[in-house]
């Protein structure tokens, strides 16, 4: 018999008797949590990714000013990808001795490639979707160019030298470029017209976008290919720099749900490793016998680590399927609020399950396996021989090194994992001595009631494993606060920022001595109106007298900045959700002050003091920083990278901005301000509005039920610290019944003694978590912390409410053992 043969007839034997029972059902439930997680994030992230990438109308759109040279397109289709194309330009269109500068956009037969436009046929009608542009012959207009050139459905509209028949009002573009202040009304036609209307001529100002879907290794792939090649005219675009307000929410669930997995496998790597100490000192007799029989040590090691590659491959394969019908399930929950089109895993989630159950086999169960090398042959003649126990430097630092691996794979993050390691190391190691201490003192209580002096002496006679115990309920805790609370907290915020009334209108291009009398006009119509900005186009070109493009990487947003004009303002009060980072506020300060957004800053590494250069046109002017400010992308708010003390700007040409909120049941008062107002552009962004409040309540729903994971996971460690006491509490048991004790003592011993571990565990736990979100909130997440005072008195009762139940039933066959087999087993060992 060689030993891989006998490692499999042990394991077999082991597995009939029930020694495998805890430590097979934590390795599964680790593996099918991880696996389901994994695969349900993965799936989710990527549809939310495909719907947000709808605003692009594609996976990837690289911009340029000029045509797309062959060799991209090769590249691209020997990639498998699919190519759109649009070209954006500005044009003065007159019809019936009107004119209007409008933005033309001409579009090729399969645009979009994602998402959808939207038209209809009178104003505020019912929308129609359409996965194509207007047909060659025809063309599309939103609807303020009718009003505007005095037109209707069905006349001709002249664009360049070319008639085009006007079909459709144009609602919804998904990827409708610029930034709030630079729209002009969109006039969409057929590319394949774009020749005849002659409007393109070398050196005419054009933008082209080239847009490309596909596979994602494929994407991948191409993107790698093309960066180096583009200029520094060119870009790619993508959702988190260019739409800042979707990609601000994506980056936020991904955190999240990055943290959640790795709160589950730190849960369920805690209950293995206690499961696996309970079996590694339950096989120091075998090991013994076979170190008579003429084992080695590298012979204990192997036949060991066999059993457990072979057990630790069989659960992470069965874990691995359990988890992908977990995570089909949570999508059948959620069908109502999930797109029909759910995106498929990738091969990386599909591995996972596999290589979570290997990395947290390794890494919680090794440690304890390492002591059976060390058993004594002595031992089959002395039972009280046990070998010494393993390194604390390789138990923790394998735990440790492990944990911080997952954390750092799943979100991407080192400050978050550095956070979560550093400060949870640092928190269980003081309240490890404070719970040590803790213990040493209960015997000294005055305690009077039997029942509880027994169940606190219980736990202050083994302190070493009461603060083992106390300490793994309080990670548990800890994980499930973390993941309660944060998600509260995140989702608390989003809806905070977009409440139902949250603005869905912007003006845009009100010339200043229209302010007023539009101001007017807004509160005749009962619309309320937000506070109007002034707003000056003006493009960043030196700072401290350096060019910019020389303090900027390629592709980062200050690279974006740098590549367009930004819109400047100025006002004298702090505008909603801007906080003050560094520096202060410009509010009485003279001119020549600004305040500069926060992670503008950091990519163009300006800080307080510095001397910005800016050009309006054909003059230049130059600012001090005076404070850097933190804002939410996300709120639907008019936001400004740079913002002017008074007097900085106004000897430069301005227009306004305000934004409204009006109910879509009430769109049709805007016709009157369209026709009182034709040279005001508004936009509405219902769309966008509408696509973020889906994608929060579509993060509600699987955080609550990721959460639901946290908690099974929770309670493996609960029983598996029970059973990891089994033995010697079936002892106690019985040689307490001998003296007379009878069952209603052991069972409110136990309900004492559980309670009261549980209490001190919701105690450490409160402690740690607080702990742990301060540093979170404050450095990782960027958002306000706020102690909670209810977590510090319902932690505790829950979870001594929840240990003392746990421990209880899982003890219930303790006090049916007859205690004369009990004693007898014990003294014989």
């Amino acid at each position: 018999m060689n030993r891989f043969t006998l490692a499999l007839r042990l394991l077999w034997r082991d597995s009939r008797s029930g020694e495998l029972s805890i430590l097979l059902a934590a390795l599964i439930i680790a593996v099918t949590c991880s696996s389901a997680i994994a695969l349900f994030s993965d799936r989710l992230q990527r549809t939310m990714t495909q719907q947000t990438a709808e605003f692009l109308a594609a996976d990837l759109v690289v911009s340029s000013p000029t045509e797309l040279p062959p060799a991209w397109a090769e590249q691209a289709e020997k990639q498998h990808l699919t190519r759109a194309q649009t070209v954006e330009f500005s044009s003065v269109l007159i019809e019936h001795e009107e004119m209007l500068l409008a933005s033309i956009k001409a579009v090729t037969s399969n645009y979009p490639l994602r998402g959808q436009l939207k038209t209809s046929t009178a104003d505020y009608a019912q929308e129609t979707p359409s996965s194509a542009g207007p047909a060659a012959g025809t063309v599309w207009v939103e609807k303020r160019v009718l009003p505007a050139l005095k037109l209707q459905l069905g006349d001709t509209l002249t664009v360049g030298e070319h008639p085009l028949t006007v079909t459709r009002i144009l609602t919804y573009e998904p990827d409708k470029q610029g930034d709030f202040y630079s729209f002009s009304p969109r006039v969409m036609m057929n590319s394949a017209d774009l020749a005849a209307t002659r409007i393109i001529q070398p050196g005419s100002h054009v933008h082209y976008f080239f847009q490309f879907i596909g596979d994602s290794t494929d994407l991948l792939a191409f993107n790698r290919w093309l960066k180096p090649q583009l200029n520094a005219s060119q870009r790619l675009m993508d959702i988190h720099n260019d739409r800042p307000e979707l990609g601000s929410a994506l980056d936020r669930a991904e955190r999240y749900l990055g943290l959640s997995s790795t709160l589950v496998i730190i849960i369920a790597g805690v209950a293995i490793a206690m499961a696996t100490r309970r079996y590694s000192e339950r096989h120091f007799d075998n090991t013994a016998l076979l170190r008579c029989l003429g084992c080695k040590q590298r012979d204990i090691l192997w036949l060991y680590g066999s059993q457990f590659a072979v057990l630790g491959l069989a659960a992470s394969l069965l874990g691995s399927a359990l988890g992908g019908l977990a995570q089909q399930g949570l999508f059948y929950l959620l069908k109502d609020l999930l797109p029909k089109q759910l995106a498929a895993p990738g091969w990386p989630a599909l591995l996972s399950g596999l290589a979570v159950g290997v990395a947290v086999l390794l890494g919680f169960a090794l440690p304890p396996l390492l002591r059976l090398k060390h058993v004594s042959p002595l031992r089959v003649l002395r039972r009280e021989l046990e070998p010494l126990p393993t390194s604390a430097w390789l138990v923790y630092g394998l735990a440790l090194g492990l944990i911080g691996v997952l954390i750092w794979q799943y979100t991407d993050d080192l400050p978050m994992t550095a956070t979560l390691l550093g400060g949870g190391a640092l928190g269980l190691l003081i309240l490890g001595g404070l719970v040590f201490g803790l213990l040493t003192g209960l015997r000294r209580l005055p305690i009077t009631s039997l029942y509880w002096r027994f169940g606190l002496q219980g736990l202050a006679r083994n302190r070493q494993a009461s603060v083992s115990q106390i300490l793994a309920f309080s990670l548990t805790l800890v994980a499930m606060i973390l993941s309660f609370t944060v998600r509260n907290d995140l989702l608390g915020t989003w809806q905070r920022q977009l409440p139902d009334n949250a603005p869905n209108h912007f003006a845009l291009n009100i010339f200043p001595q229209q302010q007023s009398e539009f101001a007017e006009a807004l509160r005749q119509q009962h619309i309320s109106g937000s506070q109007f900005y002034p707003v000056v186009r003006g493009r960043l070109v030196t700072i401290n007298q350096t060019q910019v493009q020389k303090r900027v990487s390629k592709d980062s947003q200050g690279d974006a900045a740098t590549h367009r004009e930004l819109s400047l303002t100025w006002t004298e009060a702090l505008p909603d959700e801007n906080k003050i980072t560094a520096g202060t506020w410009h509010a009485d300060a003279p001119a020549g002050q600004v305040s500069v957004e926060q992670k503008l800053a950091d990519s163009l590494k300006i800080k307080v003091g510095d001397v910005l250069a800016f050009t309006v046109g054909s003059e230049q002017f130059t600012a001090t920083v005076s404070s850097l400010r933190s804002l939410r992308w996300d709120t639907m708010k008019p936001n400004f990278y740079m913002i002017f003390s008074k007097g900085t700007l106004e000897a430069f040409p301005s227009t306004y901005l305000t934004s409204f909120y009006l109910p879509r049941t009430e769109k049709l008062r805007l016709n009157a301000l369209v026709k009182q107002y034709p040279n005001i552009t508004l936009m509405e962004v219902d769309a966008i509005i509408q696509q973020l409040k889906t994608i929060i309540s579509q993060l509600t729903q699987a955080i609550n039920y990721l959460l639901y994971f946290a908690l099974l996971a929770g309670f493996t460690v609960l029983f598996a610290a029970v059973y990891a006491t089994l033995d010697s509490r079936i002892y106690e048991g019985a040689l307490m019944r001998t003296l007379g004790a009878n069952r209603r003592l052991l069972r409110s011993n136990q309900i004492s003694e559980f309670a009261a571990l549980g209490f001190i565990a919701g105690l450490v736990a409160v402690l740690l978590s607080e702990a742990l979100l301060w540093g979170l909130y404050t450095r990782v997440m960027n958002m306000a912390y706020q102690p909670n005072l209810y977590v510090w008195v319902a932690v505790p009762l829950i979870g001594a409410l929840c240990v003392a139940v746990t421990g209880c039933w899982g003890l219930r066959g303790v006090l049916g053992k007859p205690p004369l087999p009990v004693l007898r087993q014990g003294m014989n060992g």
